[in-house]
């Protein structure tokens, strides 16, 4: 198994510290707002990573934190009126929903950053003790900030070297620090701001400090796995390396994975360009597992661009699948023992896991991975094509369906029942008709198809069509389909 590692820019060999033992530290969201595509992405592609590595036999111990307090809380808290705590539980609430629909397995731990505001003062404390942060009065509190120049491996994740940054550096002139590249671990809290009792008086955390004491307090000194999404490898990421070793003189991660952005219009989403997409809104027009296909459908590494056509072709996908389930439940045995046709499906049946495996272990390639997916889906088609009927081939086909649902499971694909399927796009598009009014017509056509009543069976197909929903004749029965 290989993955990609940020920090050395190439492939290697996954193996974790603890032999079968993994942990993850995923830098999770900011609670001022609701969910963008973006953060879905970055969600999407750990959940991933946690279900294969536990897959595979790994006992995998996965923390992804909620950063509850900052200044676009506080920000927030202000527009509101209501305090920053309230927004912060709010907008935790609302990531839940989010992510539940999209089918996010929650983290085994969970913290928040104000729940640790001990041990960041003790690694604030530690790392003055040791030269590398200062503090600077501020009236009647004072400041802490981490000396960059003092970490001689600073920018070893990023590639960035400290004197292009210093004679880049697009930082106001603030005398109190060093050098403008230094970074806040403590802020003296301004009035109205909230704040904690500190040996440098009333203050809060600065922002890359949580990531470090909640790992190392939850995890180790050093993990297995550390990531998020690419916008945080420079400067969050990189500071958290910087005072991390230097508080505790070990390597603070062995790989870091990082998720390409989401883009629009070839452009990365941004406030100020007014093209954020929330996932709220999204699931309002999308099914979720649609939305999730999506997301899987590119290398998780590459940028991925958001097109609503994209969304429509992932349904189209799904949707291939759920109609290839109904075929199997309709398949019957009529005669023992096999037509012979089985050894056509045998030998890909027999391949599925390993090629499946394959594509995860090259650093969680899903796209392939979905490709060989449906790919089978394709053939298994064309093999019921055939008019299967022995009981060597409906066998071996049932079975096919529940690898596609253990393979699928991997990824959080494939796991309801067709009909659920149906029922959720019905729901989903508001379609002007109730699942019981389509029993209704189906039986009501039924009817007028027994008493030769043609014309009336074929203005009961042409106006549920028109609403969107398809019926298929059945040898013994009519089942129907929300149109794609």
């Amino acid at each position: 198994m290989k993955v990609y590692n940020t920090l050395t820019g190439r492939l290697e060999d996954f193996e974790p510290i603890e032999d079968k033992k993994v942990g993850i530290y995923a830098c999770g969201v900011t609670v001022y707002d609701l969910c963008h595509i973006g953060h879905a992405r970055s969600a999407v592609v750990f959940d991933v990573i946690v279900r294969y590595l536990r897959y595979k036999g790994y006992e995998v111990k996965f923390v992804r934190n909620f950063t509850d307090i900052d200044d676009k809380i506080i920000n927030r808290a202000n527009k509101e009126g209501i305090s920053w705590k309230e927004v912060a539980e709010k907008y935790t609430e609302e990531y839940y929903k989010d992510m539940d629909r999209l089918g996010i397995t929650r983290a085994d731990v969970e913290p928040k950053a104000t729940e640790h505001i001990t041990e960041m003062i003790e690694i604030v404390n530690t790392l003055i003790e040791k030269g590398y942060a200062y503090a600077v009065d501020e009236g009647e509190a004072k400041s802490v900030y981490f000396a960059v120049e003092k970490f001689s491996d600073y920018g070893k994740l990023s590639k960035k070297k400290i004197e292009d940054l210093m004679h880049g550096a697009r930082v106001e002139v603030d005398e109190r620090k060093l050098s403008p590249l230094d970074f806040a671990l403590w802020k003296a809290s301004k009035p109205g701001e909230p704040w904690w009792e500190s040996p440098w008086g009333k203050g809060r955390p600065g922002w890359h400090i949580e990531c470090t004491a909640m790992s190392i307090k939850h995890i180790g000194q050093t993990l297995d796995i550390h990531g998020g999404g690419a916008d945080l490898i420079f400067p969050h990421h990189e500071n958290e390396i910087a005072q991390s070793e230097a508080f505790t003189g070990k390597p603070f991660a062995k790989y870091w994975i990082h998720n390409g952005f989401v883009t629009i219009n070839k452009e990365k989403m941004s406030k100020s360009l007014g093209n954020v997409l929330n996932i709220r809104d999204l699931l309002e027009r999308y099914d979720a597992e649609a939305l999730r296909l999506f997301l899987l459908s590119s290398h998780y590494r590459s940028p991925i661009e958001f097109d609503h056509e994209y969304i429509k072709e992932a349904e189209a996908m799904l949707d291939r699948f759920y109609s290839t389930s109904i075929r199997i439940e309709e398949l019957k045995v009529s005669q023992k023992g096999s037509s012979g046709i089985v050894f056509e499906l045998k030998p890909l049946f027999d391949t599925l896991k390993g090629k499946f495996e394959e594509a995860l272990d090259d650093d969680f390639n899903t796209a392939k991975a979905i490709g060989i997916l449906f790919e089978f889906i394709k053939e298994l088609n064309r093999f019921m094509d055939k008019k299967p009927s022995g009981e060597e081939e409906i066998c071996l086909i049932k079975e096919s369906e529940r690898a596609l649902r253990e393979l699928g499971g991997v990824l959080n694909l494939f796991q309801r029942k067709a009909i659920d399927w149906y029922r959720d796009l019905l729901k989903l598009r508001e379609i002007d008709i109730t699942e019981d009014e389509i029993e209704k017509l189906i039986f009501e056509r039924a009817q007028a198809r027994r008493e030769k009543n043609w014309q009336r069976a074929d203005e009961i197909r042409n106006e549920l069509f028109k609403k969107g929903i398809i019926l298929e004749d059945k040898p013994d029965k009519t089942v129907w389909k929300v149109k794609i």
